[in-house]
């Protein structure tokens, strides 16, 4: 069964055009100007219960138009939602019974009051049952590991504990669908690290679906199996994290050193970066074999060193926002499989 269900779902504001000169701006004044921004266009997805999903874009994009329409937040200008079987715009409140959310910018726990405080409140905002709100709490101290500042005022908390103590908190109703907006933002590379292992759990132990947003690839490729991928208010790429790394695996990054100087071009094939005993060539490996380029690099001279590596996630979700279409990003990564055969280098050597 879906979980969340958008179908040409689109958002439409109002926005007043700046005047430019003092005279624009007076009449500006008796009668603005006005203009139509559509932030989503039409956006078509679903998500299945217990998935784990990235929806990803670049700034401006309408991720988090798209999520404030899903949860019942903004009203859609045209097209549908669902999520767990209810239209969010008009069962909002039945629908925040099922639903959590985590926004690294904003929090849900009073500042001045210890953690513990804000999930008594919590639990009477979401009417939960006493004896079943002292189980689920208990839960919570024990897998995020909430003890030592369990009394300890929200402001005094770091980030990364703050941030800790905001995901338990959405998880005390047991939610069915946590939205996650910028989890980790400004957390240091062990506390994203902590957060990323928690959300993991929880979705593994309480069956939760999750739907992340972040620009944080790390977040995306730890906690994610799919990815969804809007830019200009439209959907551009919905795959599977597996198939996203794929198109990755497509572009190689090979590094040489040699004991001397040696020719480093090959025939069909030149290096991005070189000195005299050294080399780095980016290797598409849809229009050249890899093994025949080790091949041909090796037989150039004495290989002191020899490095692969792949092309990183971030760079080839940039090339998907930068393709600009939906037709361009689909195209991305995409090739026809034929190999450059580099046996004229060994012949060459």
């Amino acid at each position: 069964m879906a979980a969340i269900v958008a179908n040409r779902l689109t958002k439409t504001f109002t926005a007043r055009v700046r005047p430019s000169g003092r005279l624009s701006a007076i009449r500006s004044l008796v009668r603005p100007e006005l203009r139509e921004v559509e932030a989503v266009k039409g956006v078509s997805f679903e998500v299945e219960e217990g998935e784990l999903v990235a929806f990803l874009g670049p700034n401006g994009a309408g991720k988090s138009t798209t999520i404030k329409m899903l949860m019942g937040i903004l009203q859609p200008s045209g097209g549908g939602a669902s999520v767990l079987g209810l239209d969010p715009s008009r069962e909002r409140v039945e629908l925040s019974r099922y639903v959590g959310a985590v926004f690294g910018q904003k929090s849900q726990l009073w500042f001045h009051l210890p953690p513990s405080d804000s999930f008594r409140l919590l639990g009477a905002v979401y009417e939960i049952d006493e004896d079943d709100r002292k189980w689920r709490e208990a839960e919570l101290i024990e897998r995020f590991g909430l003890a030592p500042y369990w009394d300890v005022p929200v402001r005094k908390l770091s980030l990364g504990e703050r941030i800790r103590c905001e995901i338990a908190a959405s998880l005390l109703p047991a939610p069915l669908v946590l939205f996650l907006d910028e989890p980790t933002i400004g957390l240091d590379v062990v506390a994203k690290r902590e957060i990323r292992q928690l959300l993991a759990e929880a979705a593994r132990v309480d069956d939760t679906t999750i739907f992340l947003t972040s620009h944080d690839m790390g977040d995306i490729e730890k906690v994610c199996k799919r990815a969804i991928i809007i830019h200009h208010g439209e959907v551009v790429v919905d795959e599977s994290m597996k198939d996203l790394r794929h198109r990755a695996l497509s572009l190689k990054h090979v590094g040489v050193r040699y004991a001397s100087p040696v020719n480093l071009d090959l025939p069909t094939l030149s290096p991005v970066k070189r000195t005299p005993t050294a080399a780095s060539y980016e290797v598409d490996t849809r229009k050249h074999s890899l093994a025949e380029v080790v091949r041909a690099l090796a037989s150039r001279g004495e290989l002191e060193d020899i490095t692969i590596e792949d092309e990183p996630l971030e760079s080839v979700i940039a090339a998907i926002y930068s393709a600009g279409s939906g037709a361009e990003a689909h195209a991305f990564g995409s090739g026809d499989g034929s190999l450059e055969r580099l046996d004229e280098a060994s012949s060459d050597a």
